[in-house]
């Protein structure tokens, strides 16, 4: 499995920008089992990302992330199943 990351300059500044991919590639190592064997994931960063971030933490991105996998890993289930 891959992961890439596109954080756009739309996002904020340099720092900001690497800030959000460290937050995103942690919280994402928490779900990376549960993506399947095979998948590549791109993960892309809106502006209003790094507001999202200071007012919520980086947990809730990672629930947020949890939320996305799930619905992927849903997906991939019935998918195999038809």
């Amino acid at each position: 499995m891959r992961v890439g990351l596109s954080v756009s300059r739309k996002v904020g500044d340099a720092v900001t920008r690497n800030r959000i991919k460290r937050v995103l590639r942690e919280q994402f190592a928490a779900y990376a089992e549960m993506v399947p064997t095979g998948c590549d994931v791109v993960i892309i960063a809106r502006p209003g990302s790094a507001e999202y971030l200071e007012e919520h933490g980086s947990q809730a991105i990672g629930e947020r992330l949890g939320e996305i996998v799930a619905k992927v890993v849903g997906q991939s289930r019935q998918s195999d199943a038809a």
